[in-house]
This record gives C-alpha cells, sequence and structure tokens, in this order.
C-alpha cells in the first residue's frame, strides 16, 4: 500500500519510521503495571485468561481520569453534544441492521500441525498488505508464509465473526440468541431520536458515550492494547448531510489530535493515517486512524469516521420507524449523517503511561517517572510523615491527608524512609508530596516537593487545599 505524506511523518514534522517508541520493551511498562498496581492478569490465581486484565487501585484512577477528561472536552464544555449510557445487551436485529453478523470478522488462519490460530494481517511481512490481498485465497502460499511459532503449513485465510454470543433467557435456543455488543456506537443511533427530542437539540448535535465492549479477538495480546473486553470512549456527531459532514470531519480530527498532545502525549510519537479506498469499512466514506508509536510498532489509538447516512437509513428501513430530522427553518426531512471520534478508554490509559515514562540518574541513582499530568495522575498529592515512629507527625499527616482527600485523591505512606518514599510516588506518578518534619509542629508549615523539578518549598498548612487547587487548575487543558 502507498503511504500518504502524512503518514510518512510525525503530527512533529519527523520522519514517522524513525520515530522511537517511549519505551523500548514493553515488559517494562507490563513490570511497573503489576508491581504498582495499575493493572493485574485476570483470574491468575487460577492461571489467568488470555487478554483479560484488571485495573488495580492506581489503574482504577487513571483510567476514570482519562474518562473524565475525555468527558468534559467533549460534552462538559461543548453545548452540542449530550450523554447516553446504552445497554450492552441490544435488540439481536440492531446487529443484523448494522452489518455486524454479516461482515464484523477478521481474517483467520490456522496452523495445520500446533492447531494455533493468527490473525492474517498480524503474521510477520504482512504488515502493508492492502485489504483486497489479504481477502485473496492464495495469500498463504504466495508469501510462503508458515506459523510463528512451530513452522507448520497454515490454512488459507477464511473470515471469524467476532461477536460473542449468549442466550437470553431460561432456554438455549436460536431464537433467544443475543450478543455482547462489540461497539458502543449502535446504542447512540437506535436511541437518536429519542436523545434529541428529550435534549431538544437540533442538527448538528453530539451523542457520547463511554461503555464496555466485547470481541472475540483471535490474536489478542501487546498487554492491554488488545483485549476481549474493553472499554470505549465514543463521540457520534449527526450533522447535514455532504459538505456538512465533511466540514465535521475536518473539525474533529485536529480537535481530538489537540487533546492528546494537551495531556502530555509527544507530537513525535503521533501521526495520522487515511484509509485506502479498498480499506474503509462498508458504512464509511471516509476514514483516519490517530496512530502512536508503541513499542511494539505505529498502531491505532483512535479513528475518525465519516459514516454518511448508512446508520439511520439501515436502521429506519429496518425498524419502520421515520429517524428523518425535520427542519422548521426550511420545512424539509432528511436523514443526518454521522461524523465519529471513536477512542478507546484502555488504550488511551495505556497510551499516556507509556508517554509519561522517564528513566533517569539522580545523584549516581537510577530515577523512574511517570510524568503525568496531574490530571491524569492516579493520586494528586501524597503526604509522608519525616518521621513514622513520632505520634504527633503521624497524627498530623493523617489529618493533612484526610482534609485534602475531600477535593482530590491524596496518599498517606510511611512504610519507608522519606528518600524511597519520593521515589516511589515518582515511580506512580504523584506530582506532589508533602513532608510533615519536627518543624511543623512549632510552623504548622510543611515541605512540598514537586515531582518534576525535585525542587522545594515551604507552605503553611492552612494554605494547601488552596495551593493544590491553583496548580490543578494550572495544569488542566
Amino acid at each position: 500500500m502507498n503511504m500518504r505524506a502524512d503518514q510518512e511523518t510525525t503530527l512533529a514534522g519527523t520522519p514517522a519510521a524513525a520515530a522511537l517508541p517511549a519505551v523500548a520493551d514493553l515488559d517494562t511498562i507490563v513490570s511497573l503495571a503489576k508491581r504498582r498496581g495499575f493493572v493485574f492478569p485476570s483470574s491468575e490465581i487460577y492461571g489467568g485468561i488470555n487478554a483479560v486484565w484488571d485495573y488495580g487501585p492506581l489503574g482504577v484512577e487513571l483510567k476514570n481520569n482519562v474518562k473524565r477528561a475525555w468527558w468534559r472536552s467533549i460534552v462538559q464544555e461543548r453545548n452540542d453534544v449530550v450523554g447516553l449510557d446504552a445497554g450492552i445487551l441490544m435488540h439481536p436485529q440492531v446487529w443484523r441492521t448494522s452489518g455486524h453478523v454479516g461482515s464484523f470478522s477478521d481474517p483467520l488462519v490456522e496452523c495445520t500441525a500446533c492447531k494455533r490460530r493468527y490473525r492474517l494481517d498480524e503474521l510477520p511481512g504482512t504488515g502493508d498488505l492492502t485489504p483486497t490481498q489479504i481477502a485473496d485465497p492464495e495469500i498463504v502460499a504466495k508469501l510462503a508464509l508458515v506459523c510463528p511459532d512451530c513452522a507448520g503449513t497454515l490454512t488459507a485465510p477464511r473470515r471469524f465473526n467476532l461477536m460473542f454470543k449468549t442466550f437470553m433467557g431460561p432456554v438455549e435456543e436460536d431464537a433467544s440468541v443475543i450478543f455482547l455488543r462489540p461497539e458502543t456506537a449502535q446504542g447512540a443511533y437506535v436511541q437518536h431520536r429519542n436523545v434529541r427530542e428529550a435534549a431538544r437539540k437540533k442538527i448538528p448535535f453530539g451523542i457520547a458515550q463511554i461503555g464496555k465492549s466485547f470481541r472475540n479477538e483471535i490474536s489478542p495480546g501487546n498487554f492491554v492494547f488488545r483485549m476481549r473486553e474493553f472499554e470505549q470512549m465514543e463521540l457520534q456527531m449527526f450533522v447535514r448531510p455532504d459538505e456538512a459532514a465533511t466540514a465535521a470531519f475536518d473539525e474533529w480530527l485536529p480537535r481530538r489530535l489537540a487533546w492528546y498532545k494537551a495531556y502530555g502525549v509527544s507530537p513525535e510519537r503521533l501521526r495520522i493515517r487515511e484509509h485506502a479506498p479498498d480499506e474503509l469499512a462498508h458504512y464509511a466514506k471516509r476514514a483516519i486512524d490517530v496512530e502512536y508509536r508503541f513499542p511494539f510498532g505505529w498502531k491505532e489509538l483512535e479513528g475518525i469516521h465519516n459514516r454518511g447516512d448508512f446508520d439511520l437509513s439501515r436502521h429506519a428501513a429496518e425498524s419502520g420507524e421515520n429517524l428523518d430530522f425535520f427542519d422548521p427553518a426550511t420545512e424539509t426531512s432528511f436523514t443526518p449523517w454521522v461524523v465519529e471520534a471513536a477512542a478507546g478508554a484502555d488504550r488511551a490509559a495505556f497510551t499516556f503511561l507509556i508517554d509519561a515514562y522517564r528513566e533517569e540518574e539522580v545523584r549516581g541513582e537510577k530515577r523512574v517517572v511517570l510524568a503525568l499530568n496531574p490530571e491524569l495522575a492516579p493520586y494528586k498529592v501524597a503526604v509522608l510523615p519525616l518521621l513514622k515512629k513520632r505520634d504527633d507527625l503521624v497524627e498530623k499527616a493523617h489529618a493533612i491527608r484526610d482534609g485534602l482527600a475531600k477535593e482530590f485523591p491524596a496518599v498517606y505512606d510511611d512504610t519507608a524512609a522519606i528518600g524511597k518514599l519520593y521515589r516511589r510516588q515518582d515511580e506512580i506518578g504523584t506530582p506532589w508530596c508533602i513532608c510533615v518534619d519536627v518543624e511543623s509542629l512549632d510552623d504548622n508549615a510543611v515541605t512540598i516537593r514537586d515531582r518534576d523539578t525535585m525542587e522545594q518549598e515551604r507552605v503553611s498548612t492552612d494554605r494547601l487545599q488552596e495551593f493544590f487547587l491553583t496548580k490543578l487548575r494550572a495544569a488542566r487543558p
């Protein structure tokens, strides 16, 4: 496939081929994530379950912060977007109408020797294949592809539907088959009219949603990048046809790029990739991926799509309901087009975690820092007594933490010497540490240490809440 100019350069204007990941070895992040309580393997005591992960205490906070930052940008700060939380289980006809039952699939190949299964387009040497080439039944033979695990012979590719099936009701029969949703978008389409009328919105307006989706991936992996159970953050903008949709597409692409950069992702590790005509999904008139340079290569972070009127037209035809918008100003009706910005909460949190990772040498020792934007950091402040055996210092430190925790996440820690406590908080991304020392009992002040500069300043305890709220507001994009 010929690379477009925007695929050859990063957002910083540097060659994409020369871009280096923030972390060279993915295991570095996987180890940190488990050790510090960001992410654990699901059901680990039973050997785990493939491609399902549990978010630990810090991971929950990080991902929730990412979702809040997205919601603030997409919904809270705008007057033309409202929220929705649609059900995971939907009428099965929704997925037949949307095309998921018939065409939501990936190319599957199987090793005839070890019986392992792979996505064809993720085998070594297939990264530049076009969709037309992937659909070629002779492609395995043409490229002499073999099993990457045992070098065995691979079968010709066949389509594998990614939707999970289950049953509703007490009897497991064909009539009771339903699906776990593979995307949140369809909820916005089938509720489009109800939301528009209840919120009293005119075209253009948007529906935003954050929720779980499920895909029975053939070859998930790369930690939380590709999972079978994941969380999406999706915006569906309902606009007038043709030119208005083009204008909305052109508006939202730079807006979404700016969001990642504003929260700290390096533009040297971001690029955009336009889908070729034979790569477009059946519903799309145009699609561009925002890609990030992960340790395992350039991969999709978010997709911006011009979906035309495919979704509402199909659902109107199949349901018999009129989903057109009547414009009283022109006394005309039309089927709204959809411009979609579809991101993953897991991938976004993963990206912020990777891009924030730093290793540096301080006084001859390695210091690991997660330079997360304070808005995204799991804890905003750590309160640390200088001497844990001094009950008066411990009591005062607890009181300070309890007061700050009413406004933002704060943590108390006395399980090591103060130097090690600072390093621990650096490694989990806490922007500020408070040291409560002996002098604090006399002057009612504490020492505040900045994560990034390691500079310290003395601040009165009665000013702490105002001090940190000012810092947090200043850090917010």
